[in-house]
């Protein structure tokens, strides 16, 4: 029996997690919030985290009935994040492994999505979407690394999401995305944007210098707002089934796992199922619980990296704000 306790915090989801032998003891989480038309910066976002992380460390103990005596190892995101949040609660991982004399793991925040994933889901071997504020990514496993075959040249999905909502005003409340999406199921006129796919990479940032010089102009012109969340979800959605499908094709999958916090929405959900019925494949995705960043998400990977034998220096317990999920050698796999 081996439980873990896990830290994340590499944006502005602050999350503890507890997990006992794949089984989720508690998973509670605070966000960081802004006002209407702005986004979250790591000074900020870092007091946020330092202010709440011990009420949602003493949260997870409560829900859990653990105690710290039972706790086997402690966990946290090492990367890839924002600096200053990262740091943050990796200091506080730090000092609760050392009080209460636990090893501690530094895990990899992409594959702490693709484990909860396939816990959550009982995927066996996916081809991965990973999409979230902060990356953009097709993996896949093999030869003992989840590998990346393609990903985003310049920002993330969900930064390009959350970047028109501030165009739009929109609330960030629960999450622009969020918002966006309930925009989008009334908008019902296409409006052509750039569809940019370079090979097995995809580009969302011509998108959104084309919405931010163009939004008040296709206003004017009698064009909703409803229409453009609709639109933009239209063409960047297609542009990752495209490249997933391509991948999916290439691996000889039959399984596709969205994972990380745009995978919560249910229109990605849709077209990608769509495309894996006519090629015979069956998609998994999970609910806002696990798409979006959380602590279970850590102590699950870390569970399975803890439990094939993986141990970490002290030295080596710090944070880097780049983490290549190809760096990680997956010990705890063996197909």
């Amino acid at each position: 029996m081996v439980i873990v306790l896990g830290f994340e915090g590499s944006a502005n989801k602050l999350g503890v997690g507890i997990i006992k032998d794949g089984v989720i003891l508690a998973n509670p989480r605070k966000t960081y919030i802004t006002p209407p038309g702005e986004g979250f910066l790591p000074k900020e976002t870092a007091q946020h985290h330092r202010e709440k992380v011990l009420e949602v460390l003493r949260l997870a103990l409560n829900e859990s009935e653990v105690t710290p005596n039972e706790i086997d190892v402690v966990c946290y995101t090492k990367g890839p994040g924002m600096g200053a949040p990262l740091a943050t609660v990796a200091i506080v991982a730090r000092t609760v492994a050392q009080l209460w004399n636990k090893p501690i793991l530094g895990v990899n925040h992409c594959i702490g999505h693709i484990e909860m994933g396939r816990l959550i889901t009982g995927a066996k071997n996916p081809t991965v979407l990973y999409v979230s504020g902060g990356n953009t990514q097709i993996i896949a496993y093999a030869r003992k690394r989840y590998r990346i075959f393609g990903e985003t040249i310049d920002i993330a999905v969900g930064n390009c999401l959350d970047r028109f909502a501030r165009i739009l005003k929109l609330s960030n409340d629960p999450s622009p995305g969020y918002n966006i999406e309930q925009m989008a199921k009334k908008g019902y006129n296409f409006v052509p944007l750039p569809y940019c796919v370079k090979g097995m990479d995809v580009s969302f940032s011509g998108i959104l210098s084309f919405l931010e010089e163009r939004t008040k102009s296709l206003l004017e012109q009698g064009h909703t707002s409803e229409d453009l969340c609709f639109s933009l979800q239209e063409v960047i959605f297609a542009m990752l089934v495209e490249t997933t499908e391509r991948a999916l094709a290439h691996c000889n999958s039959n399984e596709v796992l969205i994972v990380g916090g745009v995978g919560c929405n249910l229109r990605l959900q849709e077209m990608m199922g769509e495309m894996c019925k006519e090629r015979g494949a069956t998609l998994f995705a999970t609910d806002e619980r696990f798409c979006i960043d959380n602590g279970v998400m850590i102590a699950q990977a870390g569970y399975e990296m803890f439990k094939s034998g993986t141990r970490m220096a002290w030295k080596d317990s710090y944070v880097t704000q780049r983490f290549r999920t190809d760096e990680v050698e997956t010990t705890w796999r063996t197909d």
